[in-house]
């Protein structure tokens, strides 16, 4: 059985990555989820955001763009000198969302974290760590919006095998596994002559709600994706609206 890195995410966001996942990159559909967050977080313009992990800083830049104060903190490099290159007023910080700068305790209005990026490690306490450093860097009644896969809706659908092809015309293919026990989906990936590989732990809200409990933060709404329906059993991605406590 072909196994996957233990540190497979210190060098999987690049290029391939970006081709990997262009036909889901959209400028139109990114300016509409914000339009969402922005509503769900219902702070006043100028609050401080932490955007983490950033990527290349689709969802950063636009969130400065209506008027926050934004901090975008992410792993890759090469992702980073993307987003300085097109620099947006943006503050973008290479780090471990494990381990944040510890100045940054109680500084940020809200922490947000889009488009999956979470589970990554393969020690699940790693996973808890992040969450503890979230709640850390949030201030009294600040909000994490949480936006990824819900392991309910993408076991009730499982897609083994899929494939599409990028603008340029190369073929990149997906072959999933997973493993019920660990919660670890796998996923081997063909792209034109490239092989690569990634895992991630998938969650189901519940799980994810005591996980942020157990760091005071809360979990106040879940919905169906950027919609506002709520969580249902077979949606398959959420948001998660987590307070954090003020005592």
């Amino acid at each position: 059985m072909r196994q996957v890195n233990r540190d497979w995410w210190a060098s999987y966001f690049d290029d391939k990555y970006l081709q990997e996942y262009e036909p889901i990159f959209s400028a139109a559909e990114d300016r509409r989820d914000i339009a969402r967050l922005i509503e769900v977080l219902g702070l006043p313009l100028g609050s401080r955001i932490l955007d983490v992990p950033c990527g290349q800083g689709r969802h950063a830049r636009l969130l400065a763009e209506a008027g926050f104060d934004v901090v975008g903190l992410d792993y890759s490099r090469h992702l980073l000198e993307l987003a300085k290159n097109d620099w947006d007023g943006v503050r973008y910080i290479r780090g471990d969302m494990r381990k944040m700068p510890a100045p940054w305790t109680g500084r940020f209005d809200a922490v947000v974290n889009l488009f999956t990026s979470f589970g990554f490690f393969l020690n699940p306490a790693d996973d808890m760590k992040v969450v503890r450093e979230f709640a850390r860097v949030l201030k009294p009644d600040g909000v994490l919006v949480w936006h990824g896969a819900s392991r309910d809706g993408v076991m009730s659908g499982f897609v083994a095998k899929d494939w599409w092809q990028s603008n340029d015309g190369t073929f990149i293919a997906h072959e999933r596994t997973f493993d019920p026990l660990s919660g670890i989906m796998s996923v081997f990936v063909r792209q034109g002559d490239a092989e690569r590989q990634y895992r991630i732990r998938l969650y189901t809200a519940t799980r994810l709600a005591e996980l942020f409990a157990a760091e005071g933060l809360v979990v106040e709404e879940a919905y169906d994706g950027w919609t506002e329906r709520p969580l249902r059993r077979r949606t398959g991605s959420m948001t998660l609206v987590a307070r954090k406590s003020s005592r």
